[in-house]
């Protein structure tokens, strides 16, 4: 996979380091200011899947340099597998945002108290924000050790 000659994984790997950590970081703005989460409520979701979509990108991308170059397989094995890892955990994170956004209440600061929400599952007010941010955190640390490896990948060859 190429765009404009170069390698797709190149580009898109960009993109994935900091949108993924932003998205990441935007759930836990979602999870620890309920007075907010009328306005960050859907852009959270919506960036939640973007970074799903985009580390899928990523992988994908990854998978087909790989093979256009397999003597660089053993080079970067640590960094595939955490590609790999992290590909597949973003489902769960953006399922559990996407939960967050629909159940979460939320004030509004709207004077016509629209964007205000009500908790759809009550039980889950106090210890849902806790998981997304620990998921947040998590999703945060493995998307710097990817990048580190691969980076350690290409510089050390």
């Amino acid at each position: 996979m190429e765009f404009a000659g170069l390698p797709l994984h190149v580009l898109v790997v960009h993109a994935a380091v900091i949108l993924i950590p932003l998205a990441a970081t935007l759930v836990i703005a979602f999870a620890v200011l309920p007075k907010w989460r009328w306005l960050s409520r859907w852009p959270t979701a919506a960036a939640a899947v973007g970074a799903l979509g985009l580390a899928w990108l990523t992988r994908i991308s990854g998978q087909a340099f790989l093979d256009d170059r397999p003597e660089l397989e053993k080079l970067v094995q640590t960094h595939l597998e955490r590609g790999n890892l992290l590909a597949l955990l973003m489902i769960p994170f953006a399922v559990l945002v996407l939960v967050g956004a629909w159940s979460l209440a939320g004030t509004s600061a709207l004077a016509s108290g629209r964007g205000h929400q009500e908790s759809r599952v009550p039980a889950m007010e106090k210890w849902l924000p806790v998981v997304l941010v620990l998921a947040s955190l998590g999703i945060i640390a493995l998307t710097v050790l990817t990048g580190d490896a691969g980076a350690r990948a290409v510089w050390e060859r």
